[in-house]
């Protein structure tokens, strides 16, 4: 395997995937680096990573704490655990290791994992929930499922006056009317230092001028990666952003709706299934009845998956009509209404590179197996592992519906699902929720599906459930009609997830 273009520091000492990382490793890039600390990173019930950190004192409590991890209280990340029994471990995983970007001291931080007392993996532990749908949907179909996220937020800063660009007209746009590419891509730069796998980044539709500030969307898109991975990824990659942005002075947020009439921020799931090395998404160029029985499944409990992926009250301001963001629980092809989209996928037989370079006539091309389906419905707020995992979960059962192929077809729109040829159509379609409350009503009334296989616990759904109904937002979005409400309501979650 080629490694020398990978911008995992670690991976490039070690010269080899980070996969193959063994603790052996790990103590020579810290001894050959002179790395003096080293970080447990760790999502909470806030769906952000928590920092625990160690000083290295000798190369035998460096192999005691990569080989037994630590302590932490329990209560204090997850409000399901008793103080009185409160204890868990933390396991660091050798493949998540990178350097830390922001450290003056130099430090190797890892992403950790949860165990219990009996030193077995906590079963309420979201990042275990998708290990679990991930081996039962390889147990079920012989065939894995790899992620990928689309990562949009805003960033705020002070508006200089020069160069504004048009409202709501921000995708793709370029320096200087774009305030903020090259923080993206610092950004960007330093996610792939951490191991994440970026696909490319650019400005989104959103930026407007407010109040003497520019506000400024854009989006870092990742590449498909087994789940787990996937997860992993967006997690570190929120971390960098925002501390990135702390260090600058700029104010970033991932909330899924800021202002009312501009763009909100969302955080699609890309999704493919692989056997080996085949992508088993198409069929002679088209869609394959895999990926369909996929789709139906998701569709299927499209309205539960909210509750993973959408979780708190500002989440249902951007699932509204003629924003971009899906409200009918439906499919289609490259359209942006529906909430479960079939993107371009290079399926195409003519060979689009000689035709803009002609030197390239003649050379034999085997098109790429790039082909993804992607989740429009979830923002920032989502307990990414959670979100990823009801996706696997859904998907799974896809594959166990004797109808799931007549549900696919029955589902589909080819164009837009607001225009008024999909009028009737519109009328047969269930909608999403529009509230935390109604989220949850839609996860109890299906928990056994994703309680199936021990892959949630039920104490782990009883946790969403109680956050969800905590709300009590049943009525909030049809009641928010002034800005001046709704900008409190917009404040109070700026920082979600």
């Amino acid at each position: 395997m080629n490694l020398s273009l990978n911008p995992n520091k670690v991976v490039e000492y070690l010269q080899k995937p980070a996969l193959e990382f063994t603790k052996a490793d790990l103590i020579n890039f810290v001894k050959g680096n002179g790395i003096r600390m080293v970080k447990f990173m760790y999502p909470a019930d806030d769906n952000r990573l928590k920092s625990l950190n160690f000083v290295i004192n000798s190369e035998s409590y460096l192999d005691s704490i990569l080989t037994y991890g630590e302590r932490v209280d329990g209560s204090s990340l997850f409000p399901f655990i008793e103080a009185g029994n409160s204890d868990l471990y933390v396991i660091p995983r050798y493949s998540t290791a990178f350097l830390d970007p922001f450290a003056e001291i130099p430090t190797l931080t890892l992403l950790a994992s949860f165990f219990g007392k009996e030193g077995l993996p906590l079963k309420e532990s979201p990042e275990y929930a998708l290990r679990k749908a991930c081996k039962e949907f390889r147990d079920t179909t012989g065939m894995d499922f790899f992620a990928m996220g689309e990562l949009e937020y805003y960033v705020i800063y002070e508006d200089s006056g020069l160069f504004h660009a048009s409202d709501q007209k921000g995708y793709h746009e370029s320096a200087p009317f774009a305030k903020f590419n090259d923080f993206r891509v610092e950004c960007m730069n330093l996610i792939a230092q951490a191991g994440g796998q970026i696909k490319y980044g650019h400005n989104e539709v959103g930026n407007f001028t407010q109040d003497g500030k520019i506000y400024e969307q854009n989006e870092i898109e990742f590449l498909p990666v087994p789940a787990v991975q996937a997860a992993d990824h967006l997690m570190i990659a929120k971390w960098i952003i925002r501390t990135l942005a702390s260090k600058k002075g700029y104010d970033v947020t991932f909330a899924p709706k800021i202002t009312a009439g501009k763009a909100g921020s969302g955080l699609h799931i890309h999704f493919k299934i692989m056997k080996g090395d085949n992508n088993m998404m198409t069929d002679n160029g088209y869609l394959s009845d895999t990926a369909k029985k996929a789709i139906a499944g998701i569709l299927e409990y499209a309205d539960a998956i909210t509750a993973m992926g959408n979780k708190v009250p500002t989440s249902y301001f951007r699932l509204v009509p003629h924003q971009e963001a899906p409200t009918s629980i439906c499919w289609g092809d490259r359209n942006r209404s529906v909430l479960v989209r079939v993107p371009l996928g290079w399926t195409g037989e003519n060979d689009m590179c000689s035709q803009v370079n002609p030197l390239e006539k003649g050379q034999i091309r085997i098109p790429p197996q790039k082909q993804t389906v992607e989740l429009r419905s979830a923002d920032c707020s989502a307990d990414i592992y959670q979100l990823i995992a009801a996706m696997v979960v859904a998907a799974r059962k896809g594959f166990e519906m004797e109808d799931a192929l007549a549900k696919a077809e029955k589902t589909y729109v080819n164009v837009n699902i607001h225009n008024e040829e999909n009028k009737e159509k519109l009328a047969q379609l269930k909608s999403l929720p529009d509230s935390c409350v109604a989220s949850a009503d839609a996860l109890e009334a299906v928990r056994d599906v994703f309680e199936e296989k021990e892959v949630f616990s039920p104490r782990l759904i009883d946790g969403i459930l109680a956050k969800l109904r905590k709300y009590d937002d049943a009525d909030l979005r049809t009641k928010t009609t002034d800005h001046n409400q709704m900008m409190k309501v917009v404040k109070k979650y700026w920082h979600c997830g």
